[in-house]
């Protein structure tokens, strides 16, 4: 037990210390090239306190984000939601209602992923000042998730999502999927899983048009290149090395391989009691702009009869200051109600 303790801190003590760029940054030339960047936030309070590795978790209310397939180990109606504080006035939420199907092995799921920048001052090259006209920027991702439990230790789910995106008059619209693999074991809740999160076509802004009006030196408007939108493949290991009656701390690792920049790892450890409280440490290695660990805090109580849990954590950032994640989420005894 003793010796447990001691690996614990040294690894934390380690993560606190590593710098964010400890990697090579193979990659990190193609940073930029992928539009509909507000699907790469993470809008799960737990796994931000995780630091990101999230893939490999056990199912909640939030799989239908970070893991289709984990949506199998839920027992019961699922709701939940979370809104994350980005900074310089940009929020984005995430809303989820998952529910088992009549045969007992397949879960379905509704989401909706929302972000909103606030009114800001539309600004011009010859009018610096304002033009006196507020503009707005809008995404929405709406998801449908299916997962099925193949066998006793294996489940795989997909989620189909149509995707939005308006800055004043200017509009895009796409379509991507997620397809996710989770595989357990029996040896102490040792977890694989795969997925690959956003994979879709190009896109990009226009109107009715097709272009951009401009009055300066053109005769005729531009047009946008399309982009792709944010791919990232995901490989993960969760477990709970130590346990005892009340307590047990479980541990995670992610690979993430983004199309838009380098690759990076992601850690975290979960600390739980009586199942009631949950303090949650993380770390990302080779991200920049993520210097300090993550953490969070959980805690399980009821709603009626029903389990109630919040969750709250904070990220660190070294250009937008402390992003601040906080969400509910509910789980209805009984699904024939």
């Amino acid at each position: 037990m003793k010796n447990t303790w001691i690996y614990i801190g040294l690894t934390i003590l380690t993560a606190t210390g590593l710098k964010a760029q400890v990697l090579p940054n193979f990659g990190g030339e193609r940073a930029g090239l992928s539009a509909l960047s507000f699907l790469k936030n993470d809008l799960n309070p737990r796994s931000v306190g995780l630091g990101g590795a999230s893939v490999a978790l056990s199912g909640d209310g939030y799989s239908a984000l970070n893991n289709p397939a984990a949506l199998t180990d839920l027992e019961s109606i699922t709701y939940a939601l979370s809104h994350q504080f980005i900074g310089a006035g940009i929020n984005q939420s995430f809303l989820s209602s998952s529910f088992g199907l009549k045969d007992e092995v397949s879960k379905l799921a509704f989401s909706v992923n929302a972000l909103n920048s606030g009114s800001m001052e539309e600004r011009t090259e010859f009018q610096p000042n304002g033009t006196g006209r507020e503009v707005y920027v809008t995404n929405l991702a709406v998801g449908l998730t299916y997962a099925r439990q193949l066998s006793s230790l294996f489940s795989a789910g997909v989620t189909v999502k149509y995707i939005y995106e308006g800055i004043a008059n200017y509009s895009n619209h796409n379509a991507t999927v997620d397809v996710a693999f989770l595989y357990k074991t029996d040896y102490k809740d040792l977890k694989f899983a795969v997925m690959v999160q956003n994979f879709g076509g190009n896109s990009s802004l226009g109107n009715e048009d097709k272009d951009i009006p401009v009055v300066f030196n053109r005769s005729e408007g531009i047009s946008l290149d399309a982009n792709t939108v944010p791919t990232v493949f995901s490989l993960g290991v969760s477990m709970i090395p130590w346990k005892e009656e009340n307590q047990s701390l479980m541990a995670a690792i992610q690979l993430n391989h983004p199309n838009d920049n380098a690759e990076n790892f992601r850690f975290g450890l979960e600390y739980q009691t009586y199942d009631l409280f949950f303090a949650r440490l993380g770390y990302k290695v080779s991200v920049k702009g993520q210097t300090w660990p993550t953490f969070g805090v959980g805690l399980r109580t009821r709603m009626g009869t029903n389990p109630f849990y919040i969750d709250y954590s904070i990220n660190p950032t070294d250009f937008l200051g402390f992003q601040h994640n906080i969400g509910l989420r509910v789980h209805i005894n009984n699904e024939s109600r």
